[in-house]
């Protein structure tokens, strides 16, 4: 009996998120444009060129799912976010994807009703000393 309930659990958590996912698929193709969440003004992944033109790794994401779902890589509307107001904005429907730096944790995973569709983007840090300081681990920092 538990198992036959945690199936149909299952089994409804998924039609409800693949419904939900059809819905802003189909929201976009009629709207006819693609509302992307992107962090305010980070150079080399969302920012505005000098003609206003926005610019960047995350700015190419919403471009290229835009060309996927729409045929146009220019039918974006930008929507800067900041990490207070990024998972309101995607939740509210005010943006359909958030392509910014947000980190895909257990809890935001297990928390959140949203989609993690992959990491798109590893960084990670490191020290830089120079060579004539002799430092060959951190420990001697």
């Amino acid at each position: 009996m538990k198992s036959t309930v945690f199936l149909g659990t299952l089994a409804a958590t998924a039609l409800a998120g693949g419904i939900a996912a059809a819905t802003t698929l189909e929201d976009v193709q009629a709207r006819g444009t693609l509302n992307c969440g992107v962090s305010t003004g980070v150079n080399g992944f969302s920012a505005p060129d000098a003609n206003g033109t926005w610019q960047g790794f995350d700015v190419a994401v919403c471009r290229a799912v835009a060309a996927a779902v729409l045929g146009d890589p220019m039918a974006v509307n930008f929507v800067s976010t900041t990490g207070q107001t990024r998972f309101t904005a995607l939740a509210s429907g005010e943006i359909d994807i958030l392509a910014r730096n947000t980190t895909w944790t257990f809890s935001r995973d297990t928390e959140l009703a949203f989609t993690f569709t992959g990491v798109n983007y590893y960084d990670g840090q490191g020290f830089m000393v120079k060579k004539d300081f002799g430092v060959t681990s951190d420990k001697e920092l």
